[in-house]
Formats: structure tokens, sequence, C-alpha cells
């Protein structure tokens, strides 16, 4: 497969999408970098901007496992990776798998459990396997957590703890719609009671687990020059030395950002990265990986605001 095939593939995708979803373009292109980069996304945005709607379309248009957990303040570990459970019949523990085995993993509300539960995502996230009594379970390749959270109600709710933010690829901040797309969405949905089904709006696979592990392997081939890199280096490494943030970006978020920026050039019809790919995947994958020091809080400063200025001030190269 060659670039322009990763880039019908992306725009099958799309299309299907778009059946169920109005607007939230530049999130959609964030979910398509993580599927193919092997990344998970954090979807933060106030309540009816269609989080779960566009996580489970997104997983509809592939032809992949899908999974839910609806996270809640009472949810054990063992809801997630499931449990060992005694047969009588045969006297011997038998796995019972939980929601987590699965391809597409919707994790709703995931600040709404306690930390030790968030936990149990941990090793999923990073190894794409989970523990149990001794024993490792692969999740399979493609596994990939799409988590929501709601940024308005704190009562209730758990922070993220900053381990667990930085195996998020992007951390995607979800805003209102404009007043055309709000227009739209009342049209098309206006006559319904309660949240519509991606298939009953016609969301259709669009591309098949053999597609996916081709664009896969071709994200891998985009060339990256050492330009770029010292590029992606010089930007993580200025978020440490930063007055207004007490914790920069991590070792593990400039290879993330590396090869998010290869999904995005494949994306783009391009077999080489440039600066631009850099430039537009830098925020959403550093908002979360960054911590605002005691000034810079009472200031009002907030971390988008820090990362654009380093992203703005680092001379990108020619």
């Amino acid at each position: 497969m060659n670039v322009e095939g990763v880039k019908t593939i992306a725009e099958r995708i799309r299309t299907e999408v778009r059946k169920a979803i109005v607007g939230q373009a530049d999130t959609l292109d964030l979910m398509l970098v993580a599927l193919f980069s092997g990344g998970h996304v954090l979807l933060e945005g106030p309540p009816g901007t269609a989080k779960t709607l566009l996580a489970q379309a997104f997983a509809r248009s592939l032809s992949l496992r899908f999974g839910r957990i609806q996270f809640t303040p009472d949810l054990m570990p063992g809801d997630i990776v499931g449990t060992n459970l005694f047969n009588f019949q045969t006297s011997a523990f038998m796995l019972t798998k939980g929601p987590i085995f699965c391809d597409i993993l919707l994790a709703d509300e995931i600040n709404r459990t306690p930390p030790k539960t968030q936990a149990a995502l941990l090793e999923a996230m990073q190894e794409r396997k989970v523990t149990m009594d001794g024993a490792s379970y692969p999740l399979g390749e493609r596994f990939m957590v799409v988590a929501t959270e709601n940024p308005i109600e704190q009562q209730g709710t758990y922070p993220l703890p900053e381990a667990q933010l930085d195996r998020f690829l992007f951390k995607q901040r979800l805003d209102y719609p404009s007043a055309e797309e709000e227009r739209t969405i009342v049209k098309a949905h206006g006559s319904r009671i309660g949240m519509p089904n991606p298939a009953e709006l016609g969301v259709a696979p669009a591309g098949s687990a053999a597609e996916i592990a081709g664009v896969i392997e071709t994200v891998a081939n985009v060339r990256v020059t050492d330009a770029v890199v010292d590029y992606i280096v010089a930007i993580v490494r200025a978020s440490r030395a930063n007055a207004d943030l007490a914790y920069g970006a991590s070792p593990r978020s400039a290879a993330m950002i590396a090869t998010a920026a290869r999904t995005r050039a494949a994306l783009e019809g391009r077999d080489y990265v440039i600066p631009d790919d850099v430039k537009a995947l830098a925020l959403p994958a550093l908002r979360h990986r960054v911590v605002l020091s005691p000034a810079a809080e009472i200031d009002g400063r907030r971390a988008d605001d820090v990362i654009k200025a380093i992203v703005d001030r680092i001379e990108a190269p020619r």
C-alpha cells in the first residue's frame, strides 16, 4: 500500500462517520492518527457534544471489535479486565473476560471512577495486555482506548494521574458546534428520543483489519529527517525548561509525536514529514503531559497558551 491508498481509506472512514456526526472534523482526524499510530485518545468536552456517539461511529466505521465501559464510582478493576472463576465441573479456574478484551474500547466518563480502577488500564494501554493471577493475556495489536470526560462537573470525579495521562497520545478538547452545525444537528436528530445508534444512521464498516494493518505498515516507512527529529526534541525539551511549567513533557511524548507526525503525513498523501505536521500535533499531544507552575496558575495561564508560545518560539527547519 502507498500513501495514496492510506489517504483513500481515511476518507472512506471519514465519510461513514459523517453520517452520524456533524462537525468535529479535527477530532476525527486526531482519532485516525491515533488509530494508525497505535495511540489512545482522551476526549474532553461539555455534555451533549457527541463524544460518545463519535466514539461509537468511529468504531462502527472499522471492522474491529468494540467494547464500552461506563465508568462509575463503584466500578472495580475486575469489572474491566475480568476475573478467574472456579469451574466445579472441571475443578479448574476459568477466565471470564471483561469488556477490555476488544479492539476499540470506549472508556466513558473515565474520571468518574477511583484511581484504583483507573490503574487497571495502565498495563493495557502501554503493553496491550492484562495480567491476572500471574498469567498475561494479550489484547491484540489494534487495541485502542477512546476515553471521555466532562470538564464541567467536579463533584464525584477523580483526576487522572499523570502516569495514565502520559499514555494517551492526544487529549482533544471538544467545543460547542457553530450555529450552522447546531442547526443541522437539530434538523437531523430533533425528532429522535435518546441517542441515535450509528448503525441506524447508516454508518457501515469502511476499513477492514487487513487494510488497517496495511496502513500501519505504510506509515512506518514515512521518512522523518534528522532536522525534523531535532525540531520535535527541541519542543519537548523546551517544555522542561519553561518557568511557567512545573513539569515538562516526557521522552515518551517525543517518540509518540514522531510516530503521529508520520501518520499525519501519510493521511495527507505524503511519504515524508514536514514541520507543519509537528506543529499541528504539538498541542493535543502535549497539553495533558505538562503541569503548570503555581505562579502560572495564579496568573491565570493555561497549559495550551504555554505550549503554543513554545512552538512559536522554536524555529522550524526549512
